[in-house]
């Protein structure tokens, strides 16, 4: 079995037959299987038995092991005798707390916000039911996620926490609680319908697999009908992303999901061929040298205004130096007035609309953007 995990890591289209097999061993007993199908998602995998489901997360910093094992029995059923290995979660969930706002909106695209018992960082949440929800005293705000109110979180007593974790940090003393830590990595994902696919994982948990399923296929083929729209473009422009922040100057990596969309979108992004899926450091030299004559500049930022390009020259004068600043072809989005992280993991779709208007809009005409303003 451990040899058939590592090959669906390796070779994410193995993903399909490693699911879809009819016969495992556990405790020593072959068992049959349903299939379960995973399409894009490298991070997860699925097996039904008939008394259980098992869902393992792969470790994205080890690909050679799992991160977790969940043991999903479902609330009405007995529990398997002997009980498999790994973290028994009893299903649905009903009364869970949240550490992060991308988990939040993935809950309330299941319709399923009224399970959220307690959060952290509640002043990233934009969602107006849970706003008020916690003002009424419904949702209790557990403070930051990397050192949550312990006694708050025995109080509520929740079946269950969604966090996402971090390479080399644990939960601390809530990992002694005895409550089920449901590890989202789905932020590690690679290509955008991958980070989109869990949502499917979340509605495993919730009792929501028929809704999340149709969440799904409704965004897969809105991306895929995007893409081949910009699939025929002859004219790629070279795009550049992000802005310095302190003394460094954070750029996806040429397998982030983020370069994807670029690609997707009819765009020639200039570390495209950089293989590191998260973010790169580099100074603002290193950026200045290699993509100083970029056609167009995407920004992403958290104000309570606006950014202009005075404002861009402000934070740091050489941003003038650009060619797409000089051009007046720089593009903002605001996360304190628009959901983009809300919405965009789960919604690529939306990005990559927005991303094909700035790049290509002859593309969609008459279509408008959800995130990004042009900067005056």
């Amino acid at each position: 079995m451990k040899n058939k995990i590592f090959i669906g890591i390796i070779i994410p289209f193995l993903l399909i037959s490693c699911n879809a097999r009819k016969s495992d061993t556990h405790s020593g007993n072959k068992t049959d299987t349903t299939s379960y199908r995973v399409d894009y998602a490298e991070m997860f995998t699925v097996n039904r038995f008939p008394e259980y489901t098992e869902v393992q997360v792969h470790n994205p910093w080890d690909t050679t092991r799992l991160l977790q094992t969940y043991i999903l029995v479902p609330k009405s059923a007995q529990l398997p005798s002997p009980l498999p290995e790994g973290t028994l979660v009893r299903t649905p969930v009903s009364r869970v707390a949240v550490y992060s706002s991308v988990h939040c909106s993935m809950l309330e695209q299941l319709k399923s916000l009224s399970e959220i018992i307690g959060i952290c960082e509640s002043r990233y949440i934009i969602i107006p039911e849970i706003k008020s929800a916690i003002s009424e005293g419904k949702i209790v705000d557990l403070g930051e996620s990397y050192a949550p109110d312990i006694e708050k979180i025995i109080d509520l007593n929740p079946e269950a926490i969604i966090s996402s974790p971090f390479q080399n940090t644990g939960y601390g003393k809530v990992e002694k609680l005895g409550i089920p830590i449901i590890e989202g990595v789905d932020y590690m994902e690679t290509s955008p319908l991958g980070r989109a696919e869990w949502i499917r994982f979340f509605g495993l948990f919730f009792g929501k697999e028929t809704r999340s399923d149709s969440i799904f296929e409704e965004t897969k083929n809105a991306y895929l009908a995007l893409k081949e729209i910009a699939s025929d473009v002859t004219v790629r422009p070279t795009v550049v992303s992000e802005m310095k922040t302190g003394p460094v100057w954070y750029v996806p990596g040429g397998n982030s999901y983020m370069a994807q969309l670029f690609a997707d979108a009819g765009a020639d992004y200039y570390w495209k061929d950089v293989p590191q899926s998260g973010s790169l450091s580099l100074s603002f030299e290193a950026v200045f040298d290699k993509a100083h004559e970029a056609d167009f500049w995407l920004i992403k930022y958290n104000r309570d205004k606006d950014m202009t390009l005075d404002d861009l020259k402000a934070d740091y004068a050489a941003n003038a130096n650009f060619k797409a600043f000089k051009k007046g072809n720089v593009w903002g989005s605001n996360s304190a007035k628009v959901p983009f992280y809300e919405e965009v993991p789960l919604h690529p779709d939306y990005l990559l609309r927005d991303f094909i208007l700035i790049f290509h809009p002859e593309l969609l005409p008459g279509d408008t953007l959800r995130y990004f303003n042009l900067l005056k």
